[in-house]
């Protein structure tokens, strides 16, 4: 297939670049993907074997420029294999996940590319480098290290090995927890099934029986579904249904489940990391964030984990109160806590999810959170529909500047689907650089919410809400980039400090300028009502016992499976079992991702032995939002500028803690991530 007639390869023409999508067709992806893995083979090895001495354009500047047709087909491809997958490109995607491991091991396994590059960095301080060149240089010199470059041969072939059968893992893993979620649906048969469950939520529930195709109503493995099902079923039978099936994906016995492929991965991290010098996987992946080494992490950890503890205690003995009040001779188990939680907020707060959601639209609060960028950074998001979509849910928007200059174009994906796997995430169609000349970012936000009736608006919960604020401040993390060259660009950031700015961004939604001007009923238009406001304000740490042991019991037993020097007889289940125990994890909790499941580990490396790292981004935008508190306004105009410089701008051009301190003048101070969660003493 040549150029001019696959889409994929030759020029876009769309607005901003945009892809072609309605021109891409699944066999356009095989020979799109050989044709530019043949180009960029070809540019590495021009690089590799020059005769030229090794200088810094000739060397690391070539080795920014190759790759673009292979990253402009990849972009899409697998933008696409999350959001809007199916069997065949499942199957593509399990055949190009060993084959793209192969090429982008070769290429840091190769001896001759990295004496060049190693010449260059030997003699670094006489070449008059700029400091994002000198940057460059260092990251490149340090990934190719720790991939393993001038290892002896054996080693090398063993870590190419290793790395591409942790790729082809990686994706079984991913597939294999999308099969089980699209494949699960329990029926809601007649009134009896529905008690206790608010119109939005009926609602939610038949159209994604329509969207399946049948009749009624359903509830799937969605989280936006399952999560408000569990909060307001009155079924405890039907709680417990789908409780336990939420909880089992991945482990279901045939051929999608994931423990063995869990046992496997946990061994082969752990032996490269051996191979490489370091004592653990943890070690080894860890040696490369902000955090520095698995103690440092796991110290913060353990900080949190026995005040989040201790309240989540209190808290069960609330609810187990409250169901004994309410005539339920139960013991309080995990498929009832967000259930009762709900009616424990709606007596301390007088407040409930109901009463909120009518407030809550997805388009308000989208504008609420572009007009918070506009505040803040000086942008603009108009929508455009002469631009090419992937799906006809998703949405395009040009961002401008404040002097109307083009800064990038950004699509919102906001609904649940079945070709979609669960979560919410930012990705980038193209990042921005400058090497290749003023190129503008092609950014993208995907959720999963549940859509309102026919008719109807779709409204959210307010950790819906959150959720959204969070994607775009990931978002304009790549939006607002402003560098030269393509590896530092946006989000590709030390694992954790990339949760900074989406963590911070979340901050502006609990804020009453923000709320009042959008939080608005969507029938009446009326704002939230001051004392609704109040109370909602108010109840910001309810619950966090139990959220904080959610997720710190889950990032313990990450950190804990990767920090094993044996690996023989790895069970995953029997180790989550022991980890839990030796914690002491209260009862009727488990971990929001038990390891069957767990895609931010298992489903590639991107947060392998590393989920700690939201937490430790939480110290920081915990702290980082005492900056607008303390200026006494939170659209501050010289606090903004100096978190875009520095942070929303800046991409990797420099180490994480510096841009942290330049942004904020001091060390981030943990003690403000326990008054937010509402667990200091």
């Amino acid at each position: 297939m040549s150029a001019d007639s696959n889409p994929l390869l030759a020029p876009w023409s769309a607005p901003f670049g945009a892809p072609p999508f309605a021109e891409i067709r699944t066999e356009h992806y095989r020979p799109a993907f050989d044709a530019a893995l043949a180009t960029n083979k070809a540019e590495i090895a021009g690089i590799a074997d020059s005769v030229e001495e090794p200088t810094f354009d000739n060397t690391l500047g070539a080795f920014e420029r190759s790759g673009q047709a292979l990253d402009r087909v990849a972009s899409v491809f697998f933008n696409l294999a999350g959001s809007n997958t199916n069997e065949d490109i499942q199957a593509i995607e399990r055949d190009m996940a060993p084959i793209l491991s192969r090429h982008h091991t070769a290429i840091y396994l190769n001896d001759k590319l990295f004496r060049r590059i190693d010449a260059v960095y030997a003699k670094r301080d006489s070449l008059s480098l700029s400091a994002e060149q000198l940057r460059v240089l260092e990251r490149y010199h340090m990934a190719f290290r720790r991939a393993g470059a001038g290892r002896p041969e054996d080693v090398k072939q063993r870590l190419a090995a290793i790395s591409e059968r942790l790729a082809s893992l990686g994706t079984q893993f991913g597939q294999n927890v999308l099969n089980d979620e699209k494949s699960w649906v329990m029926k809601l048969d007649g009134e009896a099934d529905l008690a206790g469950l608010p119109d939005f939520l009926v609602a939610a529930s038949a159209g994604a029986a329509t969207d399946r195709g049948e009749s009624g109503h359903i509830v799937t493995l969605s989280r936006s579904l399952i999560e408000p099902f569990l909060q307001f079923s009155a079924r405890r039978d039907l709680r417990e249904t789908a409780f336990k099936a939420w909880l089992a994906r991945g482990e279901g016995g045939g051929a999608t489940d994931n423990r063995a492929i869990i046992a496997e991965v946990v061994a082969l991290r752990a032996e490269r990391a051996k191979l490489l010098g370091y004592e653990t996987f943890a070690h080894y992946r860890l040696d490369d964030s902000m955090a520095g080494t698995p103690e440092a992490a796991m110290d913060l950890l353990r900080s949190v984990w026995k005040p989040a503890r201790k309240q989540a205690l209190i808290e069960r003995e609330g609810l187990q109160k409250l169901a004994a009040e309410q005539g339920d001779n139960i013991e309080v188990s995990a498929w009832d806590w967000r259930y009762y939680a709900e009616r424990k907020r709606k007596q301390q707060y007088e407040l409930d999810e109901t009463e909120l959601k009518p407030y809550l639209q997805l388009d308000k609060i989208i504008e609420a959170a572009f007009d918070t960028a506009s505040r803040l950074f000086g942008i603009t998001f108009t929508e455009r529909k002469d631009v090419p979509v992937y799906h006809p849910d998703v949405r395009a928007f040009e961002v401008t500047d404040s002097a109307g200059k083009s800064v990038g174009l950004f699509y919102g994906d906001y609904f649940a689907r079945s070709s979609k796997r669960s979560g919410a995430w930012m990705s980038a169609f193209r990042s921005q650089e400058k090497l290749n000349g003023e190129i503008k970012p092609i950014i993208v936000n995907v959720m999963n919410f549940a859509r309102g009736a026919a008719g109807e608006p779709t409204l959210l919960s307010f950790d819906d809400a959150r959720t959204l604020f969070h994607e775009l401040g990931h978002g304009l993390h790549g939006l607002l980039s402003n560098v030269t060259y393509p590896l530092l660009s946006g989000t590709s950031v030390v694992r954790d400090f990339v949760e900074f700015p989406s963590q911070l961004y979340e901050h502006w939604l609990e804020q009453p300028q923000v709320l009042e001007r959008y939080a608005v009923h969507y029938k009446t238009g009326e704002p939230m009502p001051k004392a609704l406001l109040d109370r909602l304000l108010a109840s910001r740490t309810f619950n966090q016992g139990f959220a904080t042991v959610e997720y710190v019991s889950s990032a313990l037993v990450d950190l804990e499976m990767h920090l094993l020097e044996s690996t023989e007889g790895f069970d995953a289940g029997a180790f989550e079992t022991k980890v839990l125990k030796e914690i002491d994890m209260p009862k009727a909790m488990v971990m929001r991702h038990r390891p069957p499941h767990f895609q931010h580990v298992f489903s590639g490396e991107g947060y392998s032995s590393a989920y700690y790292s939201y937490l430790w981004s939480e110290v920081l935008d915990a702290d980082g939002f005492d900056a607008f508190v303390g200026a006494g306004d939170i659209f501050d105009a010289e606090t903004a500028r100096k978190l875009k410089e520095f942070v929303y701008s800046a991409g990797n051009k420099q180490d994480a803690a510096k841009a942290y301190r330049d942004f904020r003048g001091h060390d981030p101070r943990p003690e403000a991530l326990l008054r937010k969660r509402g667990l200091a003493a």
